[in-house]
């Protein structure tokens, strides 16, 4: 079973950058495709974007596309949201998650990234 911890968070004015890192443990972390979800006051849990097990063909969400990027380290147990340009409407809980094509069984607590206009 994988362990999920997400940190990074910050309060950051808009325009500026942020990355996040998610640190696994506990399991054979390199068997998982990883994602990235958020979920904003009084909204659903959305996609942020994944990546493969090997750490190719990532996913973005529309919204984070050209701005948000993804990368793993398999050796290191670790994944990356680097985030840049953030609108005030990236605020929100980001999340860590880990599973396959059938779905996100591991998720991590979160972690508050808020953006001032």
């Amino acid at each position: 079973q994988v362990q999920l911890v997400e940190s990074g968070g910050e309060l950051v004015h808009a325009g500026g950058s942020l990355r996040l890192t998610c640190a696994a443990s506990g399991g054979t972390f390199k068997n998982y495709r990883v994602g990235w979800f958020r979920q904003a006051p009084g909204k659903e849990r959305e996609f942020v974007g994944g990546l493969t097990r090997s750490g190719g063909r990532p996913d973005y969400a529309d919204s984070v596309a050209g701005r948000f990027a993804i990368f793993r380290d398999n050796g290191a147990n670790t994944v990356v949201l680097q985030m840049n340009n953030l609108k005030p409407e990236d605020t929100a809980v980001y999340y860590c998650a880990a599973g396959s094509s059938y779905g996100w069984p591991y998720w991590g607590l979160g972690t508050q990234v808020t953006v001032s206009s």
